[in-house]
């Protein structure tokens, strides 16, 4: 699991975790939790890449945790401001 502090770059993380998905032919066992406006919502990777418009509708800045099934793969670390 990855937890991430400010210093580090998450978009190679998130990348190289919907690589995987996507070229592992198991999409529909990730899913994707977001910041949208003040709740956070969670969908499959497929349904977000096509709501997020492939991060134009919604950026990787705002991705807060990505799970495979019950394992979190990546988790953002809110602060108080986001």
């Amino acid at each position: 699991m990855h937890i991430l502090n400010p210093n580090i770059m998450k978009k190679g993380i998130i990348e190289e975790i919907f690589s995987k998905a996507k070229f592992g032919n198991e999409a529909e066992t990730y899913f994707v939790s977001y910041r949208d406006f003040e709740t956070i919502k969670e969908i499959s990777l497929p349904n977000f890449i096509h709501e997020s418009e492939n991060f134009q509708k919604i950026p990787i800045s705002r991705i807060t945790k990505i799970r495979k099934n019950n394992t979190i793969l990546f988790e953002k670390i809110l602060t108080k401001d986001e």
